[in-house]
């Protein structure tokens, strides 16, 4: 009889690793605890004008740090040495690096509330109204949200106030499991770094939702106003409980409407999964309108915020795509199935200049790219050990020289 973990992990190899070739090393993972291998990473990398974006995430850092007073500094001490090790042991680095803009985001975002109150911008409250009116011709929240029901409320609470939370994590679980290597770290900095500008953007120019508008109207607002759950309360009561009628009137970023981070994330996710599961755009697009639909019912935004952070979303994908995220090869089962990676911007040249192209020092947007294993990539690349996501063993290095491997003869090229 087999035991359960034996089990699981024939029908993990049944699903995921079928076709997986025996000399692939691409997906393997660090392994390593030794802070000295991410140490002489660090000494032998290659420093680009792409790693300012680290630059800007440690100084986002130690401002929210100084401006959390009220926090125990002991408290504050204990997250930057805990996150510092998990940056510096290999095993956890390998997943922590991409997670630096998202974790950055969530501090900026926790903190804003401590940010004094003379260093603030004035809040915007007819703004949004006007310019929902002259654009669609009347304020289209308070439109959907003129006839309510209990079956509405549940149909808007389920894609945002739940789907809006976990979907990160279903998206992240399934570009590691079915996108090349490497497609996993271009969400995580693409999401962490779209909701960093989406906050910095709520910050600077704070504008008022459709509830506040509900309660008092278009009077001039201040930053003592409390946060309100709007559509959500009928949901508590619906449900029974307190889920988001306290978290909301205690909200560290009362006045954020503008861009709506409902519609980016939504939208972003939206892009990934359509770019990993083309055959389903459709559906990812449904969950789009679904979402837009539920904010606006909800009187948490106006339309002109939902399309505010699609736009957003759209300029940090079409970024990303053009030049960092891999390919999708469809014969491929799963992220164990590739042993090379092609980038999305060498389509876009001959192939002979593909095969030897070598990588601009901007090519590689973070010091861990987007390649994985002991065989990396099918170019010739400069990148050292350090510019290697995760490094199966010591010999990573030295297989860098392969990169320029023949690939005529392979079928991608030949597309």
């Amino acid at each position: 009889m087999l035991l359960p973990s034996t089990y699981l992990r024939r029908k993990f190899r049944t699903l995921f690793m079928s076709d997986v070739t025996p000399s692939s090393t691409l997906a393997r993972l660090e392994h390593s605890w030794s802070p000295r291998k991410t140490l002489r990473r660090l000494q032998t990398h290659r420093w680009t004008t792409a790693d300012l974006q680290y630059f800007v995430d440690f100084v986002i850092a130690c401002f929210a740090f100084f401006v959390a007073a009220d926090v125990s500094v002991w408290l504050r001490l204990g997250i930057t040495i805990g996150f510092a090790t998990l940056l510096l042991l290999p095993v956890t680095s390998q997943f922590f690096f991409p997670f630096v803009p998202i974790a950055t985001w969530l501090v900026l975002f926790f903190t804003c509330r401590f940010i004094p109150e003379d260093w603030r911008p004035g809040i915007w409250v007819r703004v949004l109204p006007s310019l929902e009116t002259i654009l669609y011709g009347g304020n289209l929240s308070n439109i959907l949200a003129a006839h309510t029901s209990s079956v509405l409320d549940i149909l808007a609470w389920i894609p945002y106030g739940l789907f809006h939370f976990g979907g990160p994590f279903v998206v992240s679980i399934l570009a590691f499991l079915f996108a090349p290597p490497g497609t996993l770290p271009v969400f995580a900095r693409s999401f962490g770094y779209m909701n960093l500008i989406g906050v910095s953007i709520q910050i600077l120019f704070p504008t008022s939702p459709p509830w506040y508008e509900n309660l008092y109207g278009l009077q001039a607002a201040n930053y003592g106003v409390p946060g309100s759950p709007g559509g959500l309360a009928r949901v508590d009561l619906i449900l029974g409980l307190d889920l988001y009628t306290s978290s909301f009137t205690a909200s560290p970023l009362v006045f954020g409407a503008f861009p709506s981070l409902h519609s980016g994330c939504a939208v972003l996710e939206c892009l990934f999964m359509a770019h990993i599961f083309p055959r389903l755009t459709p559906v990812f697009l449904s969950y789009v309108l679904w979402i837009w639909w539920s904010t606006m019912y909800l009187t948490h935004h106006y339309f002109i915020d939902l399309i505010g952070g699609a736009i957003l979303s759209a300029t940090v994908f079409y970024g990303v795509s053009r030049r960092y995220l891999p390919e999708i090869q469809f014969d491929k089962q799963s992220r164990w199935s590739y042993d090379y990676i092609e980038l999305a911007n060498l389509r876009r040249l001959p192939t002979k200049a593909r095969l030897t192209k070598e990588f601009d020092a901007d090519d590689v947007w973070t010091p861990s790219s987007f390649f994985s294993g002991d065989d990396t990539s099918p170019l010739d690349s400069p990148v050292s050990e350090w510019e290697i996501e995760t490094l199966a063993d010591e010999s990573a290095a030295a297989q860098i020289d392969e990169f320029n491997r023949p690939l005529v003869n392979q079928h991608s090229y030949n597309r």
